[in-house]
């Protein structure tokens, strides 16, 4: 009796061989995926954080000394002489949290900037009201719009359109089509993902309500980059493209954006990116935009554009090296055998074969493209 069709030993080692080659980037995805997140965001501790002491008197100066030197390192402690330069300070991002000591002591804070930073502040305040018998009152000077109670509505935002970006690399990339076509289509792919984002942002979700078209603008900047760079190195990357722009545009770039941690709460590698990654140009820039009155916009706009920029030094790069391979494959010796397989319209097993590998690879590139 038949057990079913039986298959030769030559073929079972070469579909092991097969398997396991091709795991090896899940695999690499699986290792900088967890060292990534878990890195960043496995053990949040404020270093650094900047907070002020509202107050003048030697009471006030004394607070902040204490709240210094109890932190080690924790904190950076000020004093400012009254509410007024308090609420500036909160509204200019340039801290996190204001204590009004007192016998009704109450805390500032800006949770549209960071509401972990805020949460952490409450958390340090309400044990030092605690402590003068008093309870502590929270005042909201910047708070988030209603469709985005804990602000981190524009994280997920990014994340939403950095996946949309880097999953249409592999697509455009493998298309096989000339440089310039598939740099036209990175950007029609881009003015789609960005139009999606501010449809999320806006009319479905109420993540923001107000400066929609500058959201869009940004979400537009931000994803062209993605998708330039991400065509520009599938010229060199190949199949490992996927796993490239999951590097620049996952794992670090998720990590360094703030939207869920920002710097001070964080490790010194990751908070040291948010400086110039995209990501943190895109989330900062939206808070700039539609809380803060555009405070400091101009340089996370920058930021976003200058990733533009590189997008198009890779796509500069990439035309570079496949307008030399071109030149490689029709010098002389094969141009006899190009216009005879022209003339004669059939193609050698070689070139089939070649495409044959180029579908594949690019089914491969389309599966390997998963979110987060």
């Amino acid at each position: 009796m038949s057990t079913g069709p039986s298959v030769a030993p030559g073929s079972t080692a070469a579909a092991l061989r097969h398997v396991l080659s091709h795991l090896v980037t899940p695999l690499l995805m699986c290792v900088g995926m967890g060292l990534a997140y878990l890195g960043a965001f496995h053990a949040p501790e404020p270093h650094d954080l900047r907070v002020d002491v509202v107050g003048s008197g030697p009471s006030a100066q004394v607070l902040a000394q204490t709240l210094q030197n109890k932190g080690a390192g924790a904190l950076s402690v000020r004093t400012v002489p009254d509410r007024h330069t308090a609420v500036d300070h909160l509204r200019t991002q340039a801290s996190y949290g204001a204590y009004l000591p007192g016998k009704h002591p109450e805390l500032l804070v800006a949770s549209a900037s960071s509401d972990t930073s805020a949460t952490v502040a409450e958390k340090i305040f309400t044990k030092v009201a605690a402590g003068q018998g008093a309870p502590l009152k929270v005042t909201d000077t910047a708070p988030t719009s209603e469709g985005d109670p804990t602000g981190q509505g524009i994280f997920f935002l990014l994340v939403a359109v950095s996946i949309g970006s880097y999953a249409s690399v592999a697509v455009i990339g493998g298309a096989g089509a000339a440089l310039r076509l598939r740099a036209a289509l990175a950007v029609g792919a881009s003015l789609v993902v960005s139009v999606i984002g501010a449809v999320f942002a806006g009319p479905l979700f109420g993540l923001v309500d107000q400066g929609l078209g500058g959201v869009w603008a940004m979400a537009w900047l931000y994803s062209a980059g993605i998708l330039l760079i991400g065509v520009g190195l599938h010229t060199f990357l190949k199949r490992w493209t996927t796993l490239g722009v999951m590097v620049l545009f996952v794992m670090l770039n998720f990590t360094s954006s703030g939207g869920i941690f920002r710097p001070e709460l964080q490790p010194g590698f990751f908070g040291s990116l948010h400086a110039f990654w995209n990501g943190a140009g895109f989330v900062e820039g939206v808070r700039s935009h539609v809380y803060f009155g555009g405070h400091a916009l101009g340089g996370h706009v920058l930021v976003i554009a200058l990733w533009f920029v590189v997008g198009l030094a890779a796509m500069g790069a990439a035309g570079l090296a496949e307008g030399k391979r071109r030149r490689i494959a029709e010098e002389p010796g094969d141009v006899g055998a190009a216009r005879h397989r022209a003339a004669s319209g059939s193609r050698p097993v070689t070139e089939r074969r070649a495409e044959a590998e180029a579908r594949e690879e690019l089914e491969e590139e389309l599966e390997e493209s998963v979110g987060v």
